[in-house]
Parts: structure tokens; sequence; C-alpha cells
């Protein structure tokens, strides 16, 4: 290949493709088509999330309104072989008409670039490396680009296949590789006529079509006032039977709508009302009931609200989990009752000990002054229950609580011996320290208390 022979071609791979960019790029609508053959349309691509396909929809007239709604209808209800052979044509007419021109002058000028750099480089076999590369680039163009400017690109290849040729034989390379004859790319799939954007009459009715469709309650109201709006602000342009008919029966769609969801919020409230009561009484038979009523209301109600009802559903069953956990809970209690009784009786005493020593220990938090009896008082109090304590055993249940009161005991104690001490050596500090260890035993003793009872009270339902 001669270097002027080169650069002449480079010169008219830059030029070419100059013409047919566009531009003024308009959005690409999808369309879903259902098994029976509806197709809505769609802004975006359709997803598949689970069970359901969600895509955007045009309520209004595509050409001159963007307001979109989400839509979630089931994907059951969705041809997905025609709904992705249409994307494609979209995605491909979309991409020739708006990208490909200017993707097309890249590889052209990526090209030649090429051969400007082969004709400034000296190296026969660097040249051939070159030339061998972007002719490998430039084959699997077509195939990734929707196969535009496939006749075009051929010429190319035909014209580095002979440049290949030509610089083999001055580097003496004997070798013959079948990947660089120039063949026609594979033909793609014949694709898919794309359907017209709809009217603004055929974009009502389908935005109707879709609200029939969705199992969303909220998506089917939003998608039927957007569709009413519509009829109501864009009546002069449309059929006035249609409009007429339309807008009845709309309206009728959305009364329906509203008198179902009052149906299943009583139906709600009555079910959780009734569903936290057994909860609370440990009733789990009763929430088995809740729940075989609940699917039987769905029934009677049309099961219109599947969202709502399994919403419901869930609720219950965790009232369920409670109700089970209570009563497995209870049951261990009416076990252990006759334990914690016993230790109730044992420790009693101790508990009205504790009760005697509150007035002296509030006037030594206090600083209201303590005689030289009431603390002598506090001392034998505090180690009469202190003694009591030792000789008790407490049951697992109520160790802490047991725990709590012998540490109370012994705050009262030092609290005495503290105040006793700073009466002795007239020290404020001291008497603040007395308050502290006093108000540490009050409150010990008051928590000991809490703890005791609560255990001996039979378990309920944490609200």
């Amino acid at each position: 290949m001669t270097k002027g022979r080169g650069k002449a071609f480079a010169a008219a791979l830059c030029v070419s493709g100059l013409a047919s960019v566009v531009w003024g790029e308009e959005p690409t609508m999808f369309r879903v088509f259902l098994r029976d053959g509806t197709a809505l349309v769609s802004y975006g691509e359709v997803a598949r999330v689970g069970s359901n396909a969600v895509f955007s929809m045009p309520t209004g007239s595509p050409k001159i309104d963007t307001q979109l709604h989400l839509v979630n209808i089931p994907a059951a209800q969705i041809d997905w072989d025609r709904t992705s052979r249409y994307a494609e044509s979209a995605r491909a007419t979309h991409y020739l008409k708006y990208q490909a021109p200017f993707d097309y002058i890249t590889l052209s000028n990526e090209v030649a670039r090429t051969l400007e750099t082969v004709a400034l480089t000296n190296d026969p076999a660097a040249r051939l490396s070159i030339v061998e590369a972007a002719r490998k680039k430039l084959a699997a163009w077509p195939k990734a680009h929707y196969n535009y400017k496939e006749a075009e690109v051929q010429q190319m290849l035909v014209f580095l296949d002979g440049a290949i040729a030509d610089l083999r034989s001055s580097t003496g390379t004997q070798r013959f590789d079948l990947s660089f004859v120039a063949t026609p790319a594979e033909g793609s799939p014949s694709p898919v006529p794309l359907m017209p954007l709809p009217t603004l009459q055929e974009s009502i009715e389908l935005t109707i079509a879709a609200a029939r469709l969705t199992d969303v309650s909220a998506e089917r109201a939003a998608l039927l006032s957007a569709a009413l709006a519509n009829l109501n602000s864009n009546a002069g342009s449309l059929p006035r039977e249609w409009v007429t008919s339309t807008i009845a029966s709309t309206k009728t769609q959305i009364e329906r709508e509203r008198q179902t969801d009052t149906l299943y919020q009583n139906l709600t409230a009555t079910t959780m009302k009734a569903a936290v009561a057994r909860a609370q009484a440990a009733d789990v038979k009763g929430l088995e009931r809740i729940l075989d009523n609940l699917r039987a209301a769905d029934q009677n109600l049309g099961t219109k609200r599947p969202e709502v009802v399994n919403g419901l559903v869930a609720a219950v069953r965790e009232q369920l989990e409670a109700a089970q956990k209570l009563q497995l809970a209870r049951d261990h209690w009416a076990v252990r009752l006759p334990a914690l009784r016993e230790y109730r009786d044992a420790i009693d005493l101790s508990l009205i000990r504790l009760t005697t020593l509150t007035p002296w220990l509030e006037d030594i938090k206090l600083l209201a002054g303590s005689s030289p009896a009431t603390i002598a008082a506090v001392h034998r109090t505090a180690g009469r229950i202190l003694r009591s304590a030792q000789t008790i055993a407490p049951p697992e249940e109520l160790q802490s609580a047991h725990a709590l009161l012998t540490s109370a005991a012994n705050l009262a104690d030092n609290a005495a011996a503290l105040r006793e001490r700073a009466v002795r050596e007239r020290s404020i500090g001291m008497a603040w320290d007395a308050s502290a260890a006093a108000a540490g035993a009050l409150m010990l003793a008051a928590q000991a208390r809490t703890e005791i009872d609560a255990m001996l009270r039979r378990p309920q339902l944490h609200k």
C-alpha cells in the first residue's frame, strides 16, 4: 500500500457520513404487548420485578403530554416474546436514526487516523500489525451496530484486505488468514414494524385498560383519575358520544374503587382490633379463627384488594406469634409460681424492714438531721435484712431482685455509717456522701420490690 493511496483513502473516510447526522432527538416509545393483543405504551423499557411487570406509561397524547404514571401489572398478562422483539426494533430504530451516524463518523475517523499512522510508519512489520488490528475491529463493527452502513464497511474491508496482502508480500509473509477475506455480515432478524404513537383517544383507552390490569388499588385509582382528567380537559377535541360514555363509565369505576377501599378499610380496622385483643388474651385458637374469617370476608368482597389482605394477614400472623409466645410464658410461669411464692413468703419480712428504713433514709438523703437512735436503728435493721437474705436461696428468676435487695441493705448501712461520721467530724462533704448512699439504697429497694411483684404477676403482652 503506497503512502499516497493511504492518505487519499483516509481523507475520503473523514468526509463520509457527515451528511447523515440527524439532530432533534425524540424519545423512544416502547410497547408492552398483552396476551389479548392490546399494546400498552411504555416510556422506556418494561422491567420484570418478581411476578410483576413495571413500566412508565404516558396517560395523555405522547406527542404533546409527557405526564407519566407508574404501572404495575402481573407479568403473566404480558406476551414477553412479542414485547422483547418490539423493544429490540425500537432500540435499533432509535439508534439508527440518532446515534449511528455519529458512531460511523467516529469509526471512519479512527480508520483514517490508522491509515495516516501506517503512512508515517517505516517498519513494514509494524505497518502490517496496525492494519490487521484495524481490519479486525472494522469487521466486527456492523454486527454490534445494527448493520449500519454495512455496504460501506464492506468496501473499507476490501481496501484493507488489499493493503494487508501488499504488506504481507513486502514483508515476505506467506500465511493466508481466512478471517481477512471480505464476506458479508450475517443478516439480522427482520425488524418488527414500529407502531405509530397513539392518538389522545387511544391513549385514554389504554390508560383505562392498564387500570383494569393492575393489582395495586392506588395505581388503579391514579390511572383512572388521570384518564378522567384528560377526558374533561380535552372533551372539545374528542368524539362527543365517546367522551360522554367514557366519562360516565370512568366515574362509575372510580366510585366503585372508593367504596371498595372503604369496605377494606373497615375490614382492616375490625380485624386488627380483634387480633390485638385475642393476642393480649393469648388466645391462639381465636387468632386462627380470625385468619379464617379474614379469608372468607375477602372472598365475599370479591378479593379486590390483595395487597391490603396480604398485609393484613401478615399483621395478624404477628399477633398470632405474639400470642403463642405469651401462652408459652404463662405456662412456664404457672409451673414456676409455687417456687416464686415460696420465695416471696420467705423474703416478706425483709421487704417490710426495707420499708421501715424509708423515712430514716429520706432524712439522710435530704441532710434533714438524724439522731443517734435513728442511726442505730438503720444499722440494726440493715443488719437483720442482710443476715436473713443470706439464709434464703432465691429461684433463678429472682436472683437479680435478691441481689438488688441485698445491695439496698448494704447501701443503707453505709449511709448510716457515713452520716454518723459526718456528724462527728462536722463534714458537709461526708454528709453528701451519706446522702448519695441513702438515695441509692432507696432506689435499689424500690427496684427490688418492683421486680419481685412483677415476677409474681401473670405475664402480659407488651403494648
